[in-house]
């Protein structure tokens, strides 16, 4: 009995190994316009457990948020519970204009409070319009490579990348034009989650 005990024991902690990464994003996090399993949280944590890992992804996008929304969230988001973090801000700067050095100045104020706590990122960047000029589209994608490589964050340039260049998008996206629908957030989630798998490796 005393040997079965002494095996409980040093088997029970493989049963405690469950992860919990925060999503902080807006409301391509969130799942706008979706029913919950179709969401990128969601299918994302689905896409996760079929490959073996025992992780759990909290939604923490809010539908509309900008990077200083998420800045002024982040500490209640970096909970005692969490392991690692998913950074996914940054578009609705970009439709409302805002300056790429202020969302620059709200991520990595984002990512020294990751840091803070030693909670391992992977840092998710967006695809800036040239609307508003070739200067303001460089200027704003060149933040998440510049703050991957202070922070060593890992790095997903493009959140919607896996989507991108493709001829018909009417199958995968939204009435809107601009989230995309289940099918589109599954390949979002084919394209991330192996560096959300890489992110997993550094909860270790």
């Amino acid at each position: 009995m005393a040997a079965i005990a002494t095996i409980f024991a040093l088997i029970q902690p493989a049963f405690a190994q469950t992860k919990t990464i925060a999503a902080l994003g807006d409301s391509l996090t969130q799942g706008y316009g979706l029913i919950q399993q179709e969401g990128f949280v969601d299918q994302l944590q689905a896409w996760l457990r079929a490959r073996g890992h025992d992780v759990i992804i909290a939604n923490a996008g809010v539908s509309g948020d900008t990077t200083a929304g998420g800045l002024s969230r982040v500490e209640w988001t970096l909970g005692p519970n969490i392991d690692g973090m998913i950074v996914a801000l940054g578009g609705n700067d970009v439709l409302r204009g805002i300056a790429p050095e202020t969302a620059r100045t709200n991520l990595d104020g984002i990512l020294q409070s990751a840091r803070a706590k030693e909670v391992p990122v992977l840092l998710v960047g967006i695809s800036a319009p040239g609307n508003y000029g070739p200067d303001y589209k460089s200027d704003f994608e060149n933040i998440y490579p510049d703050l991957s490589t202070k922070y060593d964050t890992l790095l997903h340039p493009n959140f919607l990348s896996a989507l991108m260049g493709r001829e018909d998008l009417s199958g995968l996206m939204q009435q809107d034009g601009i989230h995309p629908n289940a099918q589109g957030v599954a390949l979002v989630v084919e394209e991330i989650g192996p560096q959300v798998e890489a992110l997993l490796e550094r909860l270790d």
